[in-house]
Formats: structure tokens, sequence, C-alpha cells
């Protein structure tokens, strides 16, 4: 658990990168472990390599971006939850990379058209940039516990844990618009009403939360 919760401490938005070939090896760790979730997550994720197109675009330059060559393309067949669905699992690549030290950033308007190929009944939902970062990005101010939920002095440990990654966890232009609620070991978790992303950032933030306080303490309930 400290091991996760090191990676989410770690990572931070990148935009600019080096101009670095990220080798096979880490390739195919990536490959493999998107493989994986794709089939556990019926997602049509897709990494493309060595691609500046999609970044070479005035979006792209009015986001700063510099040297993205590579990215994870979040699609799959529109259906209800879809965004959700590519918030939690694109998280979870997000921190693979991280431990195989690539940075990241999650990219919803300022990029070109991707080069992902799909099916005409799905949805490429965001992308995002991978590469090695000229930096390894910047520390995000946070909201408190208490802004983002009903914690109480009383509350078990792990809820406190999941609630302190929830906060770590990329949320678009750092919103953090959500607010958890328990009651026993159900939780519930809501979005904000008014923003952008913000069921993509309800899926990274339950990402995080989970791991860190751990599926077999707690149930979802909406």
């Amino acid at each position: 658990m400290n091991d996760i919760l090191e990676l989410m401490k770690k990572r931070h938005s990148v935009r600019q990168y080096l101009d670095r070939r990220i080798p096979e090896d880490i390739r195919k760790e990536l490959d493999v472990y998107l493989t994986e979730l794709n089939q556990r997550s019926g997602l049509h994720m897709q990494i493309l390599y060595e691609e500046p197109d999609c970044f070479n675009s005035a979006l792209a330059h009015y986001g700063r971006f510099e040297n993205c060559k590579n990215y994870i393309v979040m699609a799959g067949k529109r259906a209800k939850g879809l965004d959700e669905r590519c918030g939690y699992y694109g998280e979870l690549m997000v921190l693979k990379a991280q431990e195989l030290g690539l940075n990241t950033c999650w990219v919803a308007l300022t990029h070109g058209k991707s080069k992902a190929v799909l099916k005409d009944d799905e949805k490429e939902v965001i992308i995002i940039a991978l590469g090695y970062g000229k930096t390894q990005g910047n520390i995000r101010r946070s909201k408190s516990l208490s802004e983002v939920s009903d914690i109480a002095d009383n509350s078990p440990e792990w809820y406190r844990e999941g609630l302190e990654a929830a906060l770590l966890a990329p949320t678009a232009v750092n919103q953090q618009k959500f607010y958890f609620n328990r009651n026993g070991s159900k939780i519930s978790v809501k979005p904000g009403k008014i923003g952008t992303c913000l069921k993509i950032d309800l899926g990274i933030v339950k990402c995080h939360f989970e791991l860190a306080a751990g599926t077999e303490n707690f149930e979802w309930i909406q």
C-alpha cells in the first residue's frame, strides 16, 4: 500500500517531454497491462508511440505541450458510465507509467486528432500524454478532507487513507469537485454539478480511493 501511495504522491502532470524514445521493454510492459485492463473493463484503450501529429496543433501549442510523441487513447463503446470507466482505468495506466519511470498528463481538449482506430459504435473520451518529462511536474494546491467528505474524528483509518489518496487524484483544472459520504462500510461519492470532465474525474478519484482504502473494507453505493 505504501508503494502505491508513493506513486500517487510523486506523480504530477507533465506537458514538456524530452526527445527520448520509450524503450521496447517498457513498451511491452505497458502494452501487456493495457491489454489486461481492456479485458477487465470492456474498453478499447490504445497506446500510440512515436506519433507526434496529435500534439502538433494550435491547440497543443496553446496547452504548452512540447515533444509529446506518445499517448494513450481512452475509448470504448458508447454506453452509460463510459466516461467514469475511462477515468478509472486510465488512472491505473497513469500509475503504471509512473511506476515504470514515465510521466503523464490527462488531456481533454488541447490536442489535435489522434491516430486511434475505433469502430463505429466507439467513442474517444480523452487521451493521456506519455513520455519522459523534462521535469517531474509541480505539486498542486489541494482541498482539505472536510471540504470533500463527511470525515469525522471517529472515522475508520481506511476511510481517511482513501480520502487522502482521492485528494492526490488528478482532476480537470485541479477542480477537485467531488464529495464522499460514509454509512458504516457503505461509501458514496458524488461529482460536482458544474465543471469539466466531471465523470472522468469521478472515475480517477474512485480509483485512488479504492487502492488506498482497500475494497475489502467497503462497498460502493449510489
